[in-house]
């Protein structure tokens, strides 16, 4: 399993990602065995966390986020591809995502991965709205739209 991701993991990052990925997706969705992974949600003032469980072998691909955010990897084991690049992150382990990120990722050991949003909102439907582009037509236009 390991040795189909490096290579799916090498045509994510040296063809058309964007292209490839949303193959990808389109397959895995279309997949009888597709896995739940647990979410939890978490709010303060100012801030939304969404915790993930990604079990051992498991495969996700992540949505399109307009804006950074806060990544933090407090267990576990990830080779993770996006346009931007792959690598291997282990846990304990705090980044920052760029705008515009999806992300593959492949878990090589039970995985908890959180992602922190500024945002007051706490309605889930209106944070992804305000977090996730629907397709990367609205990722282009909304970064486009940004005051420079």
């Amino acid at each position: 399993m390991i040795a189909e991701l490096v290579s799916c993991n090498d045509a994510l990052v040296k063809g058309d990602f964007r292209e490839n990925v949303l193959a990808l997706q389109a397959q895995m969705q279309a997949s009888p065995d597709q896995i739940e992974c647990p979410v939890k949600h978490v709010f303060a003032p100012g801030c939304y966390a969404r915790e993930m469980v990604i079990h051992k072998d498991i495969l996700i691909i992540g949505k399109i986020h307009k804006h950074q955010h806060i990544n933090i990897i407090s267990k576990g084991s990830v080779l993770v591809a996006t346009e931007f690049g792959s690598l291997q992150l282990d846990a304990p382990c705090t980044f920052v995502s760029e705008a515009g990120t999806k992300r593959a990722v492949y878990a090589l050991e039970d995985t908890i991965w959180t992602t922190i949003h500024v945002t007051n909102e706490t309605d889930l439907e209106k944070i992804e709205d305000y977090v996730i582009a629907k397709d990367y037509n609205e990722l282009d236009t909304f970064l486009e739209e940004l005051p420079a």
